[in-house]
């Protein structure tokens, strides 16, 4: 049962001019009722709060950036874990636009020039990860292997993302450079040392296993997509923003959950793919390793894909900063998590970390013996390390590479005596390295192909959820499984529990057959506070109307503070009538303005994901907040018979989404939609932009999983959008779904008509 406070009966005085408009539309019994009842409330206003003053709301503090504080909490048990783990890896997979994973298609692999070295053999290779674009990098492997008969010995497989070194794979720190690091102890080699990158590479092929160390998007031959927009991004390209073929980082990208980080996790997962597909490959045994944005793919990957053995993401672990670059964020997806919690998420199998003097120079103290914690929860503390070495800065030297070798010899089960010693090697030149040549020319790149790669990555999608399109009663199955956990994904939250709540009445004002009182709902563990108003008639049935409105509560009222006509005819009719103020509307704002655009953090980058990486959006807070007065208007005494929601507005995407969260809580949904799409939002800072929001089939998938719930729609034309009707035939009820075809002016005296005749 929710909580009721009260703060004393005191009404608070505030000018009339600050009133909003009523809610549009009359009918004659309408008028009629508002003149014959003497229903004045005297000198109540719609504020809850003093003049001034704002709700005590955790969200209207500075927005959360990338060097924030991301502490992992161990659960409690292992049945919380798995719940939690399942909710986490669908929010990675969502925000990386890889929910649902693309079908793959052929990787059509070109392995080319082979290089003898001593003890070890380097190839060429490219394939495609889509139609079109390519994985490039260099294949590793002890000498003797990689047979075309495929008869030969099975090796572990190691995968190498390499992370941001200037020319990623051809990186070469220079004579000077590594003279400096022998005399610091990081390097032993004045040859091999001067790549960190070839040297992991070549030690692993050594120790018997088969590596293939892979182009991070924009680096070496990965130019397709080039490095400037990859991981330079700084302004948004309105050329690029177009509702058909955008390009990245547009709103139309975000709003189908498209990014570079998205790009960079699929070839990954498809690198997985080429390396098991060798016939020298031992699958069960395959480590991942990488540092820095390197150390971002390999726990991404970790926590995604079942596949990997062991990993060893280093210098990237930690509780501070979570990867600054472009490459290394994409919206939704740090909301309320970490790389913590990300490098959790691999446990119970084995795991190395390393720090160094950087934003993980506290991994220590701080992250690490949470993560401990948690491996011993799962019966496995052994099998999670950590190499410190905060005496050195940002690296992936001999020192921590070491520290890995050891790993991965134990945990591939190589055998090999301990410790394992780096020897030195004849580096590659980038001639050498390079899978571009006459033979073998470089693909198409630039704009047009970048629009083209997003195509076939959104017609995927598409066809993927047109081939679960709702039809039957196994399809529904498989369209809610699929969009159905998108778009749960998407808004990261649940109905709360009553308990969760509190409502503490802060004005309270009586009328002639009615009570008004308003004040405070809050969600306590969250700290998420919002002005509620609620019209109670005196011969009340039972039923209870959540009326949201562009406008906040203040909509319910006429200029001179009467209750608005149509809150009128429902009381007339005992239904109680509640509108709530959504995170700033009402008297969230200071100003009294509607917000323009949603906050964004300090940096000046235009990239989304800085801000909605780790922040809901506005939209999605909204929804939170429907979701908070569902809950309380549902475990309120005395007990809510039936709980309509009405939205007519701008906030009736807010409505439909907190519908499909919500359920069976909301007997009833009545929404103009007014033919909104998310899809075609032309800033991803419009207080309505979800992110991911056009992925499910934008706002239609989220109409189609309101079924088999009552549903009265209006704003869609003359008919429902094909893929509701079927979704309300597939549930067998199609007398739940009622549209309103008429005009936006007549949908508040349509619904009211059709609220007073619901029993």
């Amino acid at each position: 049962m929710a909580e009721v406070e009260r703060r004393g009966d005191s009404v608070h005085e505030t000018d009339r001019g600050t009133r909003r408009r009523p809610l549009a539309g009359l009918v004659l019994f309408v008028a009629a009722m508002l003149l014959s009842a003497v229903n004045r409330l005297d000198a109540a206003p719609p504020r809850v709060l003093p003049e001034g003053k704002l709700p005590a709301d955790a969200r209207l503090a500075p927005p959360k950036d990338l060097d924030g504080y991301f502490p992992f909490q161990p659960s409690a048990n292992i049945e919380q874990w798995r719940e939690r783990a399942a909710f986490v890896k669908r929010q990675l997979a969502v925000s990386l636009g890889l929910w649902p994973m693309p079908l793959p298609t052929p990787l059509n692999p070109v392995i080319h020039g082979k290089v003898v070295r001593d003890g070890y053999t380097v190839e060429r290779v490219f394939f495609e990860s889509f139609p079109g674009f390519f994985v490039t990098g260099n294949l590793y492997r002890p000498a003797g292997t990689g047979s075309p008969t495929g008869k030969s010995e099975k090796h572990p497989g190691v995968l190498c993302p390499h992370g941001h070194w200037p020319n990623g794979r051809f990186y070469d720190m220079g004579l000077e450079a590594v003279r400096r690091e022998i005399v610091d102890g990081a390097e032993r080699f004045e040859e091999g040392g001067r790549s960190v990158l070839q040297a992991r590479c070549v030690t692993l092929a050594r120790m018997g296993c088969v590596v293939f160390h892979y182009d991070m998007i924009g680096y070496a031959d990965s130019t397709q997509i080039p490095f400037e927009l990859a991981h330079g991004f700084a302004k948004q390209r309105p050329e690029m923003n177009t509702v058909e073929n955008w390009g990245l980082f547009s709103a139309r990208a975000e709003a189908h959950a498209q990014s570079v980080m998205g790009l960079q996790t699929y070839n990954s997962i498809r690198s997985l793919d080429f390396l098991a597909s060798l016939p020298d490959v031992d699958t069960s045994r395959i480590g991942v390793t990488g540092a820095s944005g390197g150390g971002t793919q390999t726990m991404i990957l970790g926590a995604l894909d079942p596949r990997p053995a062991v990993i060893y993401p280093a210098v990237m672990v930690s509780t501070a900063m979570q990867g600054g670059c472009t490459c290394e964020n994409c919206s939704l997806l740090r909301i309320d998590t970490g790389n913590v919690e990300f490098a959790a998420m691999f446990a119970p199998k084995p795991q190395g970390l390393s720090s160094a003097n950087d934003w993980t120079r506290e991994m220590e103290t701080k992250g690490f013996p949470e993560l401990k914690k948690h491996y011993a929860l799962l019966g496995a503390a052994d099998n999670v390390m950590l190499k410190a070495t905060v005496h050195f800065g940002h690296n992936y030297n001999y020192v921590n590479r070491a520290a890995m070798y050891g790993w991965f010899n134990k945990h591939l089960k190589l055998g090999l005596p301990a410790p394992i010693v780096e020897q030195d090697y004849r580096r590659l030149s980038r001639d050498e390295m390079t899978v571009w040549d006459k033979d073998h020319p470089a693909p198409p790149s630039g704009p047009e192909f970048e629009r083209r790669l997003l195509r076939v990555w959104t017609d995927d999608a598409r066809r993927q959820l047109a081939a679960a399109a709702p039809r039957d009663t196994e399809s529904l199955a498989r369209y809610r499984a699929l969009a159905g956990e998108g778009v749960a994904a998407l808004l990261g939250r649940k109905l709360p529990a009553a308990s969760d709540l509190s409502f503490t009445e802060t004005a309270t004002a009586v009328g002639d057959g009615y009570r008004w009182q308003g004040g405070l709902l809050r969600h306590k563990t969250r700290g998420e506070e919002s002005p509620l108003s609620l019209f109670l008639p005196e011969r009340a049935n039972g039923r209870v109307v959540l009326w949201l409105d562009q406008q906040g509560k203040s909509a319910h009222f006429t200029a001179d503070q009467r209750p608005a006509p149509e809150v009128l005819a429902l009381l007339q009719a005992g239904i109680a009538v509640a509108g709530i103020d959504l995170l700033y509307q009402g008297e969230f704002l200071a100003n009294g303005q509607p917000l323009a655009a949603t906050p964004k953090v300090a940096n000046p980058r235009e990239f989304a994901g800085y801000t909605l990486g780790f922040n809901h959006s506005i939209f999605a807070c909204r929804v939170h907040d429907v979701l908070n007065a569902v809950a309380y208007l549902r475990g309120r005494e005395p007990q809510t018979r039936r709980l309509d929601v009405v939205a007519l507005d701008d906030t009736a995407a807010v409505a439909i989404a907190a519908r499909v969260l919500g359920g069976a809580a909301v007997d009833g949904l009545a929404v103009n939609t007014r033919g909104f799409r998310f899809g075609k939002l032309e800033e991803f800072r419009h207080p309505n932009f979800l992110p991911g929001g056009a992925k499910y089939d934008d706002l239609p998938g989220m109409l189609a999983l309101n079924a088999p719930h009552a549903l009265w729609l209006a704003g869609e034309g003359p008919a429902a959008p094909p893929l509701v009707v079927g979704a309300y035939e597939a549930a067998k009820a199609t007398a739940a779904l009622s549209l309103f075809p008429g005009s936006v002016d007549d949908a508040p005296t349509a619904v009211v008509k059709h609220l007073r005749e619901l029993r």
